[in-house]
């Protein structure tokens, strides 16, 4: 039987280096991977994280998960662009088809990132190396980007393999490679091991991924339960999980904002609330998917937060049916206090080929989601601000806000 093959294809600085190249191909003479810059929030706004950021950025000190405000605290001379979701979905989409030549079993695992199976085609390592070394190739070429990817025999150490040295490179950790080159590293740069857990590891002296595949098994789920076993299994490298290009296993999809000022009145709550149904709505036809549970979400100045949700009778991805129940679950619980950030978030997803309606509501139902469909396809073809609602005009609130926010089991997606 031959070896299972599994790559694992990461993007490197996905967000950032994709505006660079559509920057480029719409006639810019600057590309913003050469110099510092950045994909974040508004600094005027008061909100944001940066997304993305250059190799001169990084260089500068400036990281992934940082506020723009730190960041250009750091770095003045630092360029910020504003994300644009659907150019992301349109880069996401041409990497899965440019893959897909080479295998039908690709599974999208993140918006910039995506496991690839490759097992029964009767390639050795050193000929998956050169099948790897080609496809990135292809991708920098055609795409515009570069990527790196991960070689090994499961999704856990193809994974770990894409995370080496960056940017644009190849790397195998096959079982055989993990003493050398996996066990060494220090056990917080392992899958699924998050701060406090690091934390705690230290605590009992384990201090790399080696120490941690050599501890007992036993003692392990002493300290950590059922938990202790995966991490012993996954620093020893034992993953059994398949590719599945099928993958349906999104929990929710939600977005929220930090307001650049206090929220006082319904009015104005009304604008971001209907600001935030407007990208959740359509994150939820991206991925053909409706929601039967809306949920809001309410931070004040205080930094107090409180939410409610609503199982609605029939599931919807219409912005105007999200926007409309956030409305009114908003009411229920808002005493009135200032408020500094809104999330509306939305779970139990179901088939959006499949609703069921009566006769006299089919009518409704398509006339809306038609017009959906249409301001979907715009924006995507023509930028998220190519269509907005005249509410917005002169209000100062963004007519589409929020980030990404989905809750995969171990990694958020747009897609």
């Amino acid at each position: 039987m031959d070896k299972r093959i599994i790559f694992h294809i990461d993007c490197n600085s996905a967000f950032l280096s994709w505006e660079a190249v559509h920057r480029l191909q719409h006639g810019h003479s600057l590309d913003l991977r050469t110099v510092p810059s950045a994909v974040g929030g508004s600094v005027k706004q008061r909100r944001g994280i940066i997304l993305a950021r250059s190799i001169p950025a990084k260089k500068l000190g400036i990281r992934t998960g940082q506020t723009v405000f730190e960041a250009l605290s750091k770095c003045p001379e630092l360029i910020l662009v504003p994300p644009d979701y659907a150019l992301y979905v349109q880069c996401s989409n041409a990497l899965i088809t440019l893959l897909k030549e080479y295998s039908p079993l690709v599974e999208r695992y993140s918006v910039d990132e995506c496991f690839m199976d490759l097992s029964g085609y009767g390639i050795d390592g050193d000929e998956s190396v050169d099948l790897a070394m080609r496809i990135k190739q292809r991708v920098k070429e055609e795409l515009g980007f570069t990527v790196n990817i991960g070689i090994s025999i499961n999704k856990l150490l193809a994974k770990m393999a894409s995370e080496f040295e960056k940017p644009d490179k190849v790397h195998t950790l096959f079982p055989e490679e993990m003493p050398e080159k996996m066990w060494p590293l220090p056990v917080c740069e392992m899958f699924m091991v998050g701060v406090r857990t690091c934390l705690k590891l230290y605590k009992y002296g384990i201090i790399t991924i080696g120490q941690l595949a050599k501890t007992d098994k036993e003692l392990l789920k002493v300290y950590f339960k059922s938990y202790g076993n995966v991490l012993w299994e996954y620093a020893n490298g034992i993953d059994y999980s398949e590719v599945r290009p099928d993958r349906r296993d999104i929990k929710g999809i939600g977005n929220s904002t930090t307001t650049s000022f206090d929220v006082t009145d319904y009015e104005t709550a009304k604008l971001f609330l209907l600001s935030l149904s407007e990208m959740v709505g359509m994150r939820l036809r991206m991925e053909n998917v409706k929601a039967q549970v809306i949920c809001v979400h309410l931070r004040n100045s205080l930094f107090h937060s409180w939410s409610h949700q609503h199982k609605i009778p029939i599931p919807t991805n219409a912005t105007n049916d999200i926007y409309q129940e956030a409305c009114r679950l908003f009411l229920e619980m808002w005493n009135g206090q200032p408020l500094r950030a809104l999330g509306v978030r939305t779970d139990c997803l179901s088939d959006g080929n499949f609703t069921q309606l009566s006769i006299t509501d089919q009518n409704k139902f398509d006339k809306i989601s038609e017009l959906d469909k249409s301001v979907d396809y715009i924006r995507t073809r023509y930028g998220n601000d190519a269509v907005k609602r005249g509410v917005f005009l002169h209000s100062g609130v963004a007519h589409i806000n929020g980030g990404v926010h989905d809750d995969y089991p171990m990694m958020s997606s747009l897609l």
